[in-house]
């Protein structure tokens, strides 16, 4: 075997043995130590003259354990595949090939989605891959087509958002590893649910983090908010664009996800002639299974159409992006909140912008930036903005992590849930919400280095001064704050009962109506009532259309307006005493002028029938 011609950096498994090899312009040596395995000891390793350093190592096989000696210091393989005793330990070699797989999925238009987040940890008691798999087939019953899992590489200590993992093609080890990983991947399948993977491409953790002992991974021009930017445009951008390519690329070629969801994308510094999002969209669009290609969405801060544009248009070419104006008039209109950025939303119009766009802020004056902000979006596919009333950042960046159900009355919280589900855009929930989860989702980590721990603390401490949330934040370091965030089920009751009903509901009647699937933002129109606090939502083509009416009011309002022709027959309304409303009888209404009473909060699905 010619380990020259082994395209893949780490240890991969070949005939007779693996073949190693790592990037490391910077060490004047590198070796091989072997410390498990009949061939256990120290291998020189061959340095070529593209700083990649090779060696074959025969009779060396799966589970066994190694680092590689840099200059004198051993150190976990920067494209380790599993860190079985965590960030500072020696790695493991893997073979993905030898799992075998036994579900199939075909995946569906990204518009026919309906996603739901969890954090492996957290979602259930056990905190595994298993366990969560476990309740996949739960979640498929209920109507979801998707399970969109945060950050899964190895990160510091046993718990964590994941979002400081340092070793970016290994599963994380107190989830179960590369092998849990798989098993859950193949349960989803099983079940009908579509995998995507949060991935992290804009920085990586303080602990753990060996990657500038190895080579220029990190610019000296550039810093993002973790520390100095990953340099993907300087002088040698080559080797490290690659690097964090084949750490993303590898989940859907290795362990069979579904598609991508990209971490703060705007904190990404690329300043070279084909961005890094565009390369990897590019990749990222040849691996085409059973007709469609994974998936791939953004996180970002900067309302950038570019996201989502396709190249010929001067774009990226991602499948869609995270629609936090959404969240944002949402919330802001819910609970009235107007601290941080919640100061430039907390209007029906602005609601009605966001579902109208996409983004409500297209390039005009934000008071919370103070600058101009954002790109005009208008006129692209619905199925471009994933939308959300909650999610892990919304909720755990929040100086105790309370949910909506620990802010809002329960009439309310039905809204949001039927906000999400109905107005146009790719709908994202987060574990628990479906049922209304009191508990809260702080943020948690377990740094073992003392001083990062500090750190930590004490950040989120100033991370919220521009906040008026009451309360000191929790302390991330503390394991009660982990055991706070993990689900109860059982403490839903007959509230939690009436919303899971709800969410079955809704999800029903997306796989019904072609109206909350179609795509053509044309089909959309919206229309606010500033002054009585309601929303009108038209959506789909003429013959198959919705009617959605939503009262953002805690006192009854009666809506009028103008229809078109036809008569509009009620679907659904929040209000029923099944999703634990105080009773619905909604009127049928007919085109032209009319009216209808909503309760508090109220929230109603019509039907066009000609």
């Amino acid at each position: 075997m010619n380990v020259d011609a082994v395209e893949q950096m780490g240890a991969n498994v070949v005939a007779g043995g693996v073949a190693f090899e790592v990037w490391a312009p910077l060490p004047a040596r590198v070796e091989l130590v072997l410390l498990s395995g009949p061939r256990a000891g120290t291998w020189p390793m061959r340095r070529r003259s593209d700083h990649v350093w090779v060696v074959l190592a025969e009779g060396v096989g799966p589970g066994d354990r190694y680092f590689f000696r840099i200059d004198g210091r051993d150190r976990p393989d920067p494209c380790s595949r599993s860190q079985p005793e965590g960030v500072h330990g020696p790695s493991a070699v893997v073979d993905p090939a030898a799992f075998r797989w036994t579900g199939r999925l075909v995946r569906p238009a990204f518009a026919a989605l309906v996603i739901y987040e969890l954090h492996v940890g957290a979602f259930t008691g056990p905190g595994t891959f298993d366990a969560a798999a476990a309740m996949l087939p739960a979640i498929a019953d209920l109507g979801f087509s998707a399970v969109e899992l945060m950050p899964v590489a190895e990160f510091p200590g046993g718990r964590g958002w994941g979002y400081d993992g340092v070793d970016l093609f290994a599963p994380q080890s107190t989830y179960g590893g590369p092998e849990g990983l798989a098993r859950f991947v193949d349960a989803a399948h099983r079940a009908g649910l579509v995998v995507l993977l949060d991935v992290v491409m804009n920085h990586l953790g303080p602990e753990g983090n060996y990657l500038a002992e190895f080579g220029p991974y990190f610019s000296a021009r550039e810093r993002t908010p973790w520390g100095p930017a990953i340099d993907f445009d300087g002088p040698s951008a080559g080797p490290v664009r690659e690097h964090f390519l084949a750490s993303a690329l590898h989940w859907i070629d290795e362990w069979r996800v579904d598609g991508l969801r990209l971490d703060a994308v705007h904190a990404i510094v690329d300043r070279g002639p084909i961005h890094l999002l565009r390369e990897l969209a590019g990749r990222v669009a040849a691996r085409v299974v059973s007709g469609r290609a994974p998936y791939v969405v953004a996180e970002s801060d900067d309302n950038d159409v570019r996201l989502v544009r396709p190249p010929g248009e001067g774009g990226y070419g991602l499948t869609a992006v995270w629609a936090d104006d959404f969240h944002h008039a949402v919330h802001a209109l819910l609970t009235g909140e107007r601290a941080g950025y919640y100061q430039d939303f907390g209007t029906v119009g602005h609601l009605a912008a966001a579902l109208s766009h996409g983004f409500v802020y297209e390039g005009q004056w934000s008071a919370h930036r103070g600058r101009g902000h954002g790109t005009v979006a208008r006129g692209e596919r619905v199925d471009r903005f994933v939308i959300a009333t909650q999610n892990h950042d919304q909720i755990g960046n929040r100086a105790r992590g309370e949910r909506l159900s620990a802010m809002l009355p329960s009439d309310a919280e039905r809204l949001a849930l039927a906000i999400t589900m109905i107005a146009p855009g790719v709908p994202l929930v987060f574990m628990g919400q479906e049922y209304g989860e009191r508990r809260p989702f702080p943020y948690f980590t377990s740094h073992p280095d003392p001083a990062i721990a500090r750190s930590v603390t004490e950040g989120r401490k100033l991370e919220f001064a521009r906040f008026s949330w009451t309360g000191a934040p929790l302390d991330p370091q503390d394991p009660a704050t982990f055991e706070l965030a993990k689900l109860d089920r059982a403490a839903a009751g007959a509230t939690g009962r009436g919303l899971l009903s709800l969410t079955r509901d809704l999800l029903l009647l997306r796989r019904r109506l072609p109206a909350l699937v179609d795509p053509d933002r044309s089909h959309v129109a919206a229309e606010a009532d500033e002054d009585g606090r309601m929303l009108r939502l038209l959506r789909g083509r003429t013959g198959e259309r919705l009617l959605a009416l939503f009262s953002f009011s805690s006192d009854p309002r009666t809506w009028e307006g103008f229809l078109p022709d036809g008569e509009w027959t009620p679907v659904l309304d929040v209000a029923d005493a099944r999703y634990g409303g105080p009773g619905a009888s909604p009127d049928r209404l007919r085109g032209g002028p009319c009216e209808t009473r909503l309760p508090p909060y109220g929230a109603r699905l019509y039907v066009e029938r000609r």
